[in-house]
């Protein structure tokens, strides 16, 4: 199959070298500093080499900010049959895009940012596949998400959000109040160490993924379940109430588990 992503970031490019083995892969970013070091793809910052190319497939990568906008500057350059996809982790106006767009297509959300997850080893990773997607384009991704051992999911566009402000927003919120009030240490414990890790690897992340990770209309209810459970703590710490601490850690134990 011959196929175009636009995008060349970190999933942009693993996605290229994922896909270039068994098919005909031509990678387009405006910016040729992107483009780099990508290799056995065809490389491209002319929108006319698209046209020529003639994909099969069109793979949207594009910063989530960019998305829709990225799709309308190519769709002229496409051929009819083609199939638009994208991987964007928040789908916002995305589902009313394809409704009007007149093309097939398949939305998927692969949930292992490349800030955090293994590349070469994806096994305890997921992805999510959106129901509504054309049939054909629902296989083609299903059977590359299996070929990365991923868990595969089918929600529909509303059940992604609400799974993703589920998933990203309690441990982005969490992150970013923990960055927010920490300092430096001179001697830091392992556990300090370790959520350092995280919030500097979640700060290195396009600020308007988290923004919209943060602004997804499900995502205000799942903080305010953070801001309850802080309030219960910090009574249980102020009152010094050995009973009440013994029961809140035996009910964090038991969801953890």
């Amino acid at each position: 199959m011959k196929i175009l992503i636009i995008g060349a970031g970190k999933m942009g490019r693993f996605f290229a070298d994922t896909l270039s083995f068994h098919h005909e892969v031509c990678l387009f970013d405006t910016d040729p500093q992107q483009l780099r070091f990508v290799y056995n793809a065809i490389r491209t910052t002319d929108l006319e080499e698209i046209r020529a190319f003639e994909p099969e497939m069109l793979i949207n990568s594009v910063t989530i900010k960019y998305t829709i906008d990225a799709f309308k500057m190519v769709i002229p350059y496409l051929p009819a049959t083609c199939l638009l996809s994208d991987i964007a982790s928040v789908k916002t106006g995305l589902k009313e895009f394809y409704a009007e767009c007149g093309f097939r297509f398949v939305s998927t959300h692969p949930m292992f940012g490349p800030t955090f997850a293994s590349l070469n080893d994806l096994s305890t990773q997921s992805a999510i596949i959106i129901k509504e997607s054309d049939f054909l384009g629902k296989a083609f991704f299903k059977e590359l998400y299996h070929s990365l051992r991923l868990k595969i999911f089918e929600y529909t566009f509303e059940k992604h959000d609400e799974t993703t402000a589920y998933s990203l927003s309690i441990p982005f919120a969490s992150t970013l109040v923990f960055g927010s009030v920490m300092r430096h240490q001179e001697a830091p414990g392992t556990t300090f160490k370790r959520h350092m890790a995280i919030a500097q690897g979640l700060m290195s992340e396009d600020d308007y993924l988290l923004q919209e990770i943060l602004f997804n209309p499900f995502a205000p209810e799942q903080i305010e379940k953070i801001i309850g459970k802080m309030e219960i703590l910090r009574d249980i710490i102020q009152k010094k109430d050995a009973e009440k601490m013994q029961a809140f850690l035996k009910a964090v134990r038991k969801n953890i588990e």
